[in-house]
């Protein structure tokens, strides 16, 4: 049975004149001769050469009997199946050399005779299913050779400088180059005219093709005469010809053309086509600083397992979070959108989610990409922190679960690792709630006690009940003070697997093993289907739960210890992938949820991270140090290794990259902040998709920066800033985070001006009189501020004072409430 029509269909040439012969070349064998071992030229790798195929040629063609050879399979070894409607005259009519993967070999005396002149091009049928191993082939083979035009695409290399007329490289393996013609040869001259044609911009695309043999995530994959591979993306024409004379110098930047064709720069690229679209694996660490890894600058704490993702993939050194606390920014990862279109913030100082049973969340009617993806065949998990919510009406309904959200799989922590969880000194909440606790307990107390003098010494009359009850209630708040840590860590601190608990509360010292196992698991159980694996680190949040094997190995104290430990996690998933074949399928994200946090001090010790040069840390809602996070993509063999990009993205961006590389298209019916970065990280463009970024803190917009393209300036808007303290620090030592608005911040008017091009550290402030664009860049930051906000709609808000307080019938419990306790894990307590 053939593949659908969209899939496979007839292919015939245009007639398109081109400078020179279409003979293909010799294939010579054994001559000892080092001339005959070189490539051929770029330019005939990139351009076609496309010879007119008369009706008599076809016809004679088609009497000629094919011999029983390989020549008549396709890649896979399958016979080449004519009810597919391919065009038998193109096929090989003559022997095929073996080993030489079904193309033509002709000999010497054939190529003197010409016999090989007016034969028709060969072409081999593929698979219609994608040749997951043909891709591998070609981009192995033509990242190998493009390092020889290393230095082109603006990185060092051993070989001289690579263009018009420089060495090319060949795209087949290396057990199967072809060789070329030897200098002096007609052939020869005629690939310099062919350069020379090439170099004027002639190029065959999409366009000059009226029907498609075979289609790899609809890009046409086909087979001219000539042994080398050519892949001519359709609708991609207007990039191609933009960037063909930059490309017949540069082989690297014209693989990323390929890739691109491959992958699907377009939303339906891939969309008929599981077996071309990449797995994903997305790490995100929890409250890590931009300065604690050595690939960003760090020297002191040892993170080599990512500082080799970043030497083996792209690196984005303007990588930005939507917001500068957990609960906003996941929820703006997962949906591409800022948290305020969600209803994912608040605006009376409680940032985050509150309680594991508190009603507020995720609302069901947002779209992850998650959820996309699975509707596209991938497997989709999610292991390790969630922090958007769980129930609303019920303690298991699951409103806000993973599972609600396009998750397959979870496993994890439903709410956050906190220093509550193992009766920490540095609190969330609890130090704060026993304060408050004790204090009534005092008034009560003290108003009980009172009436029982009065009523002893018969200074008051009336009933005793008045003292009744007063006493009940002290004892009460007595009760709940003393038991409100144990209450704390069973109602916050379990685990979950899917809809089941697992363990509560949680054994802190073996969470790490289960997590890496339950990854393994789940690497191994998908490996043969397209997945998505989200892996949500507990790591480097307070308490800083920490193995013996990594504490005290640090220079920088229990904090140090952790982020090395994550560190060593990470290792251990991506060899993983290693084990399981996985690597060159995968797209491997790293990044963090928000800037390290500075106030997390306990005495003279920092339990907080480090955010390098930039001003200010987690909870700021504009500086730069809350939201500028790490980001680092790896993907053998597509994107290139070592890149460093410093352009404005974002951490919404990972949704439409996402959802296009898995061959589906963002949502139409709600507005997505976030910019696909494919083409960014491919670098076949120079330049980010936003223009503007909008920073909020809660519901205030704190900050907004533009991006000036045509000036290359970076600029930093700042509306509202909080007030340090003390007066001259750097954070707002006292509190857990820095507030939003009220007493502690302040209002700038005029705004303050940044230009982080010149100044990232924001430093030094702009006014009129230093700057003479200060006007402009505030009218234009203005003008599209009331644009985003014209976008903005209603919706109701998770993080309020109702959404989130603790609810008793909303807690999750693994017996019966409170007697919230069990272990089914298979350990020993």
């Amino acid at each position: 049975m053939g593949p659908p029509a969209s899939l496979a269909r007839r292919l015939y040439f245009k007639d398109i004149p081109v400078l020179g012969s279409c003979k293909p070349p010799p294939a010579v064998q054994g001559t000892g001769d080092p001339k005959r071992t070189r490539g051929f030229d770029t330019s005939q790798r990139l351009r076609t050469c496309v010879q007119k195929n008369t009706s008599k040629q076809r016809n004679q063609a088609a009497d000629t009997k094919r011999p029983e050879t390989s020549a008549n399979t396709g890649i896979r070894g399958q016979e080449a199946p004519t009810e597919w409607g391919l065009n038998e005259s193109l096929l090989p009519a003559g022997p095929v050399r073996p080993g030489s993967s079904g193309r033509l070999a002709y000999s010497n005396e054939e190529h003197k005779q010409g016999a090989c002149a007016n034969r028709p091009w060969p072409r081999r049928p593929l698979s219609a299913q994608p040749n997951l191993l043909l891709v591998r082939q070609l981009l192995a083979g033509a990242w190998k050779g493009g390092s020889r035009c290393a230095h082109a695409c603006g990185r060092p290399g051993p070989q001289p400088p690579c263009g018009p007329s420089g060495r090319a490289f060949p795209l087949w393996p290396q057990t199967d180059v072809p060789p070329a013609w030897p200098r002096g040869t007609p052939s020869s001259q005629e690939g310099r005219r062919r350069r020379q044609h090439a170099a004027s911009g002639a190029l065959v695309s999409g366009s000059d093709l009226k029907d498609i043999d075979v289609t790899l995530a609809n890009r046409t994959v086909w087979w001219p005469g000539e042994p080398t591979l050519h892949i001519v993306p359709g609708g991609s024409d207007a990039l191609l010809t933009s960037r063909r004379r930059e490309l017949a110098h540069c082989p690297r930047k014209w693989l990323a053309v390929t890739v691109g064709a491959l992958v699907g720069l377009t939303p339906s690229a891939c969309g008929d086509l599981p077996g071309s679209r990449p797995n994903f694996l997305l790490l995100m660490a929890d409250d890590l600083g931009i300065g604690d890894l050595g690939c960003y600058g760090n020297n002191t704490i040892r993170t080599p397992n990512i500082d080799r993702l970043a030497r083996d993939g792209v690196m984005l050194t303007q990588h930005l979070a939507a917001a500068s606390v957990c609960t906003p920014s996941r929820a703006a990862f997962l949906t591409g959108r800022y948290p305020l279109r969600s209803g994912m913030v608040s605006s009376n100082g409680y940032r985050v989610l509150q309680w594991a049973g508190a009603a507020g969340g995720l609302p069901a009617n947002e779209t992850t990409f998650a959820k996309i993806l699975k509707e596209r065949g991938y497997a989709t998990g999610l292991i390790g922190k969630w922090h958007l919510g769980l129930n609303c009406e019920s303690s298991n309904d699951h409103c806000h679960h993973p599972l609600n959200h396009g998750f397959d799989h979870f496993y994890g922590m439903p709410f956050s690792l906190m220093g509550d969880c193992i009766h920490w000194e540095l609190s969330e909440k609890r130090a704060g709630m026993e304060r408050k606790l004790n204090v009534c307990f005092q008034i009560v107390a003290f108003a009980a006690l009172t009436l029982t003098a009065g009523k002893l010494t018969h200074l008051t009359s009336g009933s005793w009940t008045p003292v009744i009850w007063l006493t009940l209630a002290a004892m009460l708040l007595f009760t709940t003070s003393y038991f409100l840590g144990a209450l704390i860590v069973h109602a916050d601190c379990f685990l979950m697997r899917n809809h089941t608990i697992t363990e509560q509360p949680m054994r802190f010292q073996r969470t790490t093993s289960l997590i890496l196992k339950e990854v393994s698991s789940f690497l191994q159980r998908n490996k043969q289907r397209p997945f998505l694996l989200f892996v949500s680190f507990l790591h480097v949040h307070t308490p800083l739960i920490t193995t013996e094997k990594f504490r005290g190995k640090s220079a920088h104290g229990l904090y140090g210890d952790n982020t090395e430990e994550m560190d060593w996690m990470l290792g251990k998933i991506v060899d993983t992938l290693d084990m399981e074949g996985l690597t060159n399928s995968t797209l491997v994200y790293f990044t963090s949820d928000h800037g390290g946090a500075l106030e997390s001090q306990l005495r003279n010790d920092q339990y907080g991270g480090w955010n390098g040069i930039y001003k200010g840390g987690k909870g700021m809602g504009g500086w730069e140090g809350g939201i500028r996070v790490p980001g680092i993509f790896r993907w053998p063999g597509v994107l290139p290794a070592g890149r460093v990009i410093h352009e404005p993205t974002s951490l919404m961006d990972v949704f439409p990259t996402v959802v296009h590389l898995g061959g589906s298209e963002v949502p139409q019916d709600r507005v997505i902040d976030g910019r696909d970065m494919l083409p960014l990280l491919l670098g076949t463009t120079e330049h980010s998709a936003h223009d503007f970024l909008l920073h909020y803190c809660e519901n205030f917009l704190h900050a907004a920066r533009w991006y000036q393209r045509d000036g290359g300036r970076l600029w930093k808007v700042h509306y509202t800033t909080p007030v340090f303290q003390p007066r001259g620090a750097g954070a707002c030592y006292g509190k857990a985070v820095c507030p939003c608005s009220g007493d502690r911040v302040a209002h700038h008017q005029p705004p303050l001006l940044f230009d982080l091009s010149r100044d990232p550290a924001e430093a030094h402030a702009l006014t009129p009189d230093t700057e003479p664009c200060f006007q402009q860049v505030m009218d234009t930051v203005a003008r599209a501020v009331a644009r985003h906000r014209q976008t903005l709609g209603p919706a109701p808000p998770q993080l309020g004072a109702l959404g989130n307080v603790w609810r008793p019938w909303l807690q999750p419990c693994c017996g019966p409430f409170p007697l919230c306790r069990c272990d089914r894990e298979g350990h020993p307590a």
